[in-house]
């Protein structure tokens, strides 16, 4: 946090499949001159965390339950010592990090004062496929144990050589390229994407969440931020979900890709000001 800023509370921010904390310096920053404690963590299987599948590029895991023990533990360990130093606890997740999230706050109710969730992961875009094609492959590769073959086609798409043209999740060349160049000088941090485990996993807990009565027992109050853009999960089903929250709040920014917070400075800053404004109700602004 910036000197001279007061501290305003405690932010655990929370990013998607593929990332890493360095990433997400820029708005690590951006919280703390707003005077929040920032807390982060790599999932395990990505970014800085140890690997759960050979070869070191592979997103594996075979059942979300190892993330919630993930989230538990960061709250456990680094969160809790922190409340205690005063100001509320906020979230802000992007993407699978807002769905591990979601189950959080289920089986939590009063943990947050608020959490902000941006393109949260409730529908997977499996394009090039059908669906129902890919869940039937998905299901048949993880038919005897959760398989750590790749999803087909992510073993193309090594984050170091992918072009600007080619990637579908900002518009934003400097920021793009800004994260591939924390790649080339730190690429233990580097993954393609996920396995068949993964998406298999990732399968079930989207029936999870969206089960009847799992999102109407979620009360804390909730901002969520869609992507009119997105072509890795889709938006529809984020507008859907919004309305069936106890306390929730949807805004879509119809021009941005999946990582708002990677986009252009003008979608960010559209971003910014709706956070900014429902934060408010919830952790006050302290003045300087």
């Amino acid at each position: 946090m910036p000197e001279g800023v007061s501290r305003r509370g405690v932010c655990v921010l929370l990013n998607g499949l593929t990332e890493f904390i360095e990433k997400y310096q820029e708005v690590a920053d951006e919280l703390g001159t707003r005077g929040f404690v920032v807390v982060s963590l790599d999932w395990r299987g990505q970014g800085a965390s140890e690997r759960l599948a050979q070869g070191n590029r592979k997103v594996h895991v075979g059942n979300f339950d190892a993330y919630d023990l993930d989230l538990t533990t960061l709250m456990r360990d680094v969160v809790r010592p922190l409340e205690a130093e005063g100001g509320p606890l906020i979230a802000l997740a992007h993407s699978m990090g807002a769905h591990i999230l979601l189950r959080h706050l289920h089986d939590n109710r009063r943990r947050f004062a608020c959490a902000v969730m941006i393109a949260p992961m409730l529908d997977i875009d499996t394009r090039p496929y059908p669906p129902w094609t890919t869940r039937v492959i998905t299901a048949f590769f993880n038919l005897r144990r959760p398989s750590k073959r790749f999803v087909f086609g992510v073993s193309d798409r090594d984050p170091l050589t992918l072009p600007f043209e080619k990637n579908m999740v900002t518009g934003d060349r400097g920021r793009y390229e800004r994260a591939q160049a924390i790649l080339r000088a730190r690429p233990y941090l580097r993954v393609f994407g996920p396995t068949f485990g993964w998406l298999g996993a990732a399968f079930r807990s989207i029936r999870r969440v969206k089960r009847r009565g799992f999102p109407e027992d979620i009360a804390t109050p909730l901002l969520i931020v869609g992507a009119g853009a997105d072509r890795v999960v889709h938006t529809p089903a984020e507008r859907a979900y919004a309305e069936r929250l106890a306390n929730a709040r949807y805004v879509e920014i119809a021009d941005s890709e999946h990582e708002i917070l990677m986009e252009r400075d003008a979608t960010r800053a559209r971003f910014w000001a709706e956070f900014d404004a429902f934060v408010a109700q919830y952790a006050p602004a302290i003045p300087r």
